[in-house]
């Protein structure tokens, strides 16, 4: 597919967004030399099409299509339906997500939805449908997901692999040209039904929101590929999704209307790396319905006030896209949003090319300390069951770990990896996590004792308590994590891995070159394992690396007991009770220093949470919830915080619940001043007082203290008793020592 450096000529203007644009500036003749130069760039990466693929993914929508029909067409037969009623009865597969936008990527899947009268119940396309589709030959890898938040068949439609859902309207016809967008086919219909749309009716909303399509898809393909490479796209883990970075593309290019690509992906890296977070970014007013549906609202559902990366959906029911993303996974994308400007500034003034944009992020040399999350299962088909259960619940892991006093930062890397070959051999399935700690700069204390044991233990047992809960806990699945330093990585990783590398002359994060060397992915398309990053993982690598630290650190343990004897203005920390049978990480961080005066807490009784008198959210407008009580405040900043500790970013679809914060914790309400390239002003108009036609819009701070918890909907009780019956479930005492 050929693809151009896009419109440079003017559009008849017209306004889009919830503000005034920046700038109506038309695009010079360098800039249509910058992103032809662009393109060129992302070529190597397999981010276009050719017209043969493109033609072929045509083909298998149109086969699929008269499938649907052919078999709602079936159904209404067998139900006796009159024969003038099964003519007519029609039925249509609509595609959304990266196909629908135009940015779809070679060997990407195609997330579509089968809309049927109302005749056709769920039931029905589980199960006549799901028969229908394991008869055609061209079809493989069919599985149906019929109790996933957003029930889904997946299967690989002649090479093209499909993720389907299904929605029955209250229609007694579906016809060709029906209108998703229309607010009324929402009724009577069951919030699965009303997911199932929102996918089609949010992209929909996207494409008719920018000013220039071909512009907005040119940028968002660029944004894409970096977000993959820099290790920052996946909406599972608490970073963005699709969706979430196709709207902030969307939102740029309703600022800079007449911008080429190579500008847009230069301003992008400005706006939101300005960005005033909590403030929700929106592409349009939000609408009122009287269908009632529960829509994103800080001022009357007291979860959305934990969110702290807002980007609302278009479509109405209005929905938060980045209930998942937590203080860290924020921090991480606002700093690589500022290295991004950095570089495109670089860029467009001739002193670098955008290679240098798309370097992958050199994520095993950035910290000192990981967690190695692994998951391990008898079969093939258990591991992916398996690997599915764990890497959902990952970011709740996260959440506890960044709520740790010790801990600044927890970053988490989208891509797993595969055990060797020799434990497949033997049976063996493994899959692992890794998950960067930045610990806290040690001052004023010689020595600090950190114990995750609870919180790493605590996670492991929830997810042992699910899969039970959910009937698929099988023999031989486990999951265990430990405590590695940088130095031990290679225990686990492959050198080349491992090793610092400024460029990385392959590609390899198009899904297609992953899907070649493994069929295992995750829900997000990053590749799970290929053989060659198969690794010597096994259990016996966590002992030794156990025996290499605990000698010394013991020792440095006990001499920091006897300085605590003899030191009266010293204060000890205490250390969670971990069973004597569990093997001891202690792990000596070096060169750190603390940054807060270390201070003695106690226990607060339980008590419900309270919203702050002075942090309340500022006045939204006339047609942003209308008719509930509208807060007034002044929104509170910390500066010096840019990810503060905070509770659980509580989702819309309950994911969640809020758990524990500090007294003296608050939200941040502006990440950055406003410095270094651009104009504040306009940056400032994008984000401030013209937002909701009121004062910007922060959530406000919700004051609990440390050991106030909420019940969580999506997990099971706590209550709940581990299986134990055959099951093998490994505890590892997991403690790190802070020295000054």
């Amino acid at each position: 597919m050929k693809e151009t450096c896009g419109t440079s000529k003017p559009q008849a203007q017209r306004h889009y967004g919830v503000t005034s644009p920046i700038s109506l500036a038309p695009p010079k003749d360098i800039d249509c030399i910058h992103t032809q130069k662009l393109i060129e760039a992302m070529k190597p990466f397999g981010v276009f099409e050719d017209e043969e693929e493109l033609n072929h993914r045509m083909v298998v929508l149109r086969k699929l299509n008269n499938l649907a029909k052919e078999w709602i067409s079936e159904l209404g037969q067998s139900k006796n339906l009159p024969p003038s009623a099964i003519a007519n009865v029609g039925g249509k597969i609509f595609t959304f997500g990266s196909y629908r936008l135009g940015v779809h990527t070679k060997g990407a899947d195609i997330d579509a939805v089968c809309v049927a009268p109302r005749h056709v119940e769920r039931s029905d396309f589980f199960q006549s449908f799901f028969e229908k589709l394991k008869h055609q030959e061209e079809i493989k890898n069919l599985r149906a997901v019929e109790d996933a938040y957003v029930p889904v068949v997946k299967f690989e439609f002649d090479g093209i692999e499909i993720d389907l859902v299904f929605a029955r309207l209250s229609m007694a016809t579906i016809s060709d040209n029906l209108d998703l967008g229309d607010d009324s086919r929402l009724k009577s219909l069951d919030i699965r039904c009303i997911r199932s749309l929102n996918g089609c009716r949010v992209t929909d909303q996207i494409l008719r929101l920018v000013p220039n399509l071909e512009n907005f898809r040119l940028a968002l393909r660029a944004i894409k590929l970096w977000a993959k490479r820099r290790g920052i796209y996946s909406n599972m883990l608490g970073f963005l999704g699709g969706v979430s970075w196709a709207m902030l593309v969307a939102r740029t290019c309703q600022l800079y209307p007449n911008a080429l690509a190579s500008t847009l992906v230069n301003k992008f890296f400005l706006v939101f790396s300005k960005w005033e977070w909590p403030n929700p970014v929106l592409l349009k007013q939000p609408e009122e319905s009287n269908l009632n549906l529960p829509v994103w609202d800080p001022r009357v559902n007291p979860s959305d006030r934990y969110h702290v990366m807002p980007i609302i959906t278009p479509a109405y029911p209005q929905q938060n896209s980045t209930y998942n993303v937590s203080p860290s996974t924020r921090a991480i994308m606002v700093e690589e949003f500022k290295r991004g400007l950095a570089v495109t500034n670089e860029i467009l003034q001739g002193k670098s090319d955008w290679s240098k944009l798309f370097e992958p992020l050199n994520f095993f040399q950035k910290y000192k300390h990981y967690i190695v999350l692994t998951a391990s299962a008898s079969t093939e088909d258990h591991h992916l069951e398996w690997i599915g259960l764990v890497e959902s619940k990952i970011r709740v892991l996260v959440g506890n770990l960044e709520r740790n006093e010790f801990i600044n930062m927890v970053h988490v890397k989208p891509q797993s990896f595969p055990g060797n070959q020799e434990l497949c051999k033997q049976g063996e399935h493994v899959s692992m996590w890794f998950l960067g700690i930045e610990f806290k700069k040690v001052e004023n204390a010689e020595s600090i004792n950190v114990d995750l044991t609870h919180v790493v233990q605590s996670f492991t047992s929830t997810v042992y308590r699910q899969a039970s809960n959910l009937n698929v806990l099988k023999e031989g699945m486990k999951i265990e994590a430990a405590h590695v330093k940088r130095k031990h990585l290679h225990y686990f990783l492959p050198a080349e891995t491992i090793q610092k590398k400024k460029k990385q002359s392959m590609p390899d994060i198009g899904k297609n070159a992953c899907e070649r060397q493994c069929k295992r992915t995750s829900s997000d398309g990053n590749c799970l394992g290929s053989p060659r990053d198969r690794t010597p993982y096994n259990s016996a690598v966590l002992h030794e690396i156990t025996k290499m630290d605990t000698f010394t650190t013991e020792t440095k343990r006990a001499a920091v007991y006897q300085r605590s004897n003899t030191t009266n203005n010293r204060e000890k920390i205490p250390l969670g009770a971990v069973s004597s049978a569990s093997t001891r990480f202690s792990m000596p961080i070096t060169d750190s220093k603390m940054e807060a005066t270390l201070e003695r807490r106690t226990s607060a009784p339980l008590s419900g949470c309270t919203i702050s008198e002075h942090n309340t959210v500022s006045k939204v407008g006339p047609h942003f919830g209308q008719g509930q009580h509208e807060l007034n405040g002044t929104p509170v900043t910390d500066p010096k915080n840019t990810a503060s500790k905070r509770p659980y970013s509580p989702s819309s679809t309950g994911d969640e619940r809020p758990k524990k914060i500090t007294d003296g914790e608050k939200q941040t309400g502006q990440d950055s001043a406003f410095k270094g390239c651009g104009n504040p002003e306009d940056v400032m108009r994008a984000t401030g007082k013209d937002l909701f036609g009121g004062k910007a819009m922060l959530a406000p701070v919700i004051k609990t203290t440390r050991s106030q918890r909420l019940s969580s909907k999506e997990l099971p009780d706590s209550s709940s008793p581990v299986p134990t019956n055959s099951i093998r479930i490994i505890k590892r005492s997991i403690k790190l020592t802070l020295n000054g």
